[in-house]
């Protein structure tokens, strides 16, 4: 059986699981639509988590990145690994203890204000659809190659299955259907990993085998033999850094603090019963998704390398184009890989300099992996149905946080408080019915790589909600005043360092231009400077928090029980 017609069955199989899901567990009320009513396992809400917070970035992009960039490509797996330990130690439990349904209710109630709720609102659905066009990439991407249909189309077909149970279902069938993707991608990502340690390494376990002998026979590391590829085909060797210290700092601060606080990530640990159970939840998180991270350098190690060989050849010297591996033709189909024949030689090679006839995009790799290693049909098609569990999973619950911030936080709260719970409930479907339309715009017209992308929404939430979120918590003299101001500026600063360097001037994003030295992916940390600066400079000079918002804050900061959560 070809390779597409396994993709067919096996997505298919998985599409009809996830469909089937939202049917079983459809939201009846708001409470359920918000928060699942309150009563998931840990354990199944830490592989909901999991699947919610391994987007496509972690699954498809990570790897490439790290592939292409070697040692510098550590930053976004340092940043949120170390990010979600952050979230699950300083924010879940004291957010579980407040008990609302999103962070904006957190902060309008925790700030005494509707326009700090109004400000939240809209900061969330900006960092929610900057990030969900990562994810809708990551669909057309694996569409484009595996469906044998151009990016635009396997983006549509994605909007539509997130369409129907993120919408239908909310988070009770978000929550089951990311139980399942959780294993779809968890085994996909795992099982062409095993293979190829294997196959390259003999060790069955990829992260030995990233560290191991190959087993050629030679004698040589998988790591010596890629720095050694490296020097000799004009790349930096794979195990030296090339970005700056200071950069290094605030990509990796930038996507830590950004983890602790994105929306779809925050809003999971208002689904389980207690407190107790958010901090399980966590700790479950917290394994099932190190069985991914833990894996992507090997992976990216693996595919660099067999890449290289089956590009020049043995000998090194370029592979004829007309004797090109399959792999290659496959994805020149998507425009995602293609040739040029500089020297006119009929031949394809890949270098880091001038020699160089290749384009491929990183994001392919971890796809493409498989099909490099020649392995069997099913295990490329299972990785393709990972790679759009992946995106899946991440795009509904970014869906779901765009239509309870409109319908709840917004509506609900705010400027329609007489509505009732059913029209509430077909406001946050329409809300969800809009966000899929324009997240799928982004998806065909994304400003970067799916990691990129993903990183500069993890940039927008760390300098506009993890600062209002941390002092909610911790100081009692935090006001409304400082919270608005710190969530504006530091959002606004951020947003127009990214749009100038990625839309207004594109050519001028060089080192020798950033502030201090640092890349557009690393401003979040700059931005959340200046709002903790910000706000607390003008918390100084405002009146102090009412008494009461004081005791509530102090009644937080132990979060020994919790009632479930409400709307109110």
């Amino acid at each position: 059986m070809d390779i597409q017609t396994l993709t067919f069955i096996i997505v298919g199989m998985t599409f009809a699981l996830y469909i089937g899901i939202a049917i079983w567990s459809r939201a009846g009320s708001t409470n359920d639509f918000y928060v699942a009513g309150g009563g998931v396992h840990p354990l199944a809400n830490g592989m909901a988590t999991a699947a919610d917070w391994m987007s496509a970035a972690s699954f498809i992009s990570m790897a490439g990145l790290i592939s292409f960039m070697g040692y510098d490509g550590a930053v976004y797996l340092m940043g949120w690994t170390g990010g979600y330990v952050l979230l699950a130690l300083c924010l879940a439990p004291y957010l579980r203890k407040f008990g609302k349904f999103t962070v904006p209710a957190f902060i309008g109630d925790r700030y005494y204000s509707q326009t700090a709720r109004t400000v939240a609102v809209i900061c969330a659905i900006f960092v929610s659809f900057t990030y969900v066009a990562g994810q809708m990439r990551g669909v057309g991407v694996v569409f484009s190659r595996f469906l044998e249909v151009d990016v635009t189309t396997g983006v549509i077909i994605g909007m539509g299955i997130v369409f129907f149970y993120a919408v239908l279902g909310g988070m009770k069938g978000i929550t089951y259907t990311q139980v399942a993707q959780y294993c779809v991608l968890i085994f996909a990502y795992l099982v062409p990993a095993i293979f190829i340690s294997v196959m390259m390494t003999g060790n069955v376990i990829p992260q030995i085998g990233f560290g191991s002998e190959l087993a050629d026979g030679s004698g040589t590391y998988l790591l010596d033999k890629l720095d050694g590829l490296s020097a000799e085909l004009g790349f930096t060797e794979y195990t030296s850094g090339t970005k700056s210290t200071i950069d290094v700092f605030f990509i990796t601060a930038a996507l830590m603090v950004g983890t602790a606080g994105l929306p779809h990530v925050i809003v999971r640990f208002f689904t389980v019963p207690k407190v107790r159970d958010a901090r399980k939840s966590a700790g479950w998180a917290l394994l099932f998704i190190a069985l991914l991270y833990t894996t992507a350098p090997a992976i990216a190690s693996f595919a660099r390398v067999n890449m290289i060989d089956t590009i020049n050849g043995p000998d090194a010297q370029g592979t004829a184009y007309t004797e090109a591996p399959s792999w290659i033709t496959n994805w020149e189909k998507t425009g995602l890989i293609s040739w040029e024949d500089k020297n006119e030689d009929g031949k394809m090679f890949y270098s880091g300099d001038d020699r160089n006839e290749m384009k491929i995009d990183r994001d392919i790799m971890v796809l493409a992996n498989p099909e490099i290693a020649d392995l069997p049909a099913w295990v490329i098609a299972l990785v393709a149905a990972g790679g759009i569990a992946a995106a899946l999973s991440t795009s509904a619950g970014l869906l779901l946080v765009i239509s309870t911030s409109v319908s709840h936080d917004l509506l609900k709260r705010n400027l329609m408080p007489n509505i009732s719970e059913k029209q509430e409930l077909t406001y946050a479907r329409i809300a969800s019915a809009v966000a899929v339309c324009v997240a799928g715009y982004l998806g065909i017209n994304p400003p970067g790589f799916v990691a990129q992308v993903v990183a500069f929404a993890f940039g927008l939430a760390a300098s506009s909600f993890f600062p209002a979120i941390i002092m909610g918590i911790f100081s009692k003299r935090m006001n409304k005043e400082g919270a608005i101001a710190g969530m504006l500026s530091g959002i606004t600063f951020t947003a127009a360092y990214i749009i100038y360097f990625k839309f207004i001037n594109p050519a001028g994003n060089v080192p020798e231009n950033w502030l201090f030295g640092i890349s557009p992916e690393g401003i979040g940390t700059l931005g959340m400077v200046i709002n903790f600066v910000v706000a607390m400079a003008v918390a100084r000079v405002t009146t102090e928090s009412p008494q009461d918002v004081q005791e509530m804050v102090a009644n937080i900061r132990f979060p020994k029980g919790a009632g479930e959560a409400t709307a109110h």
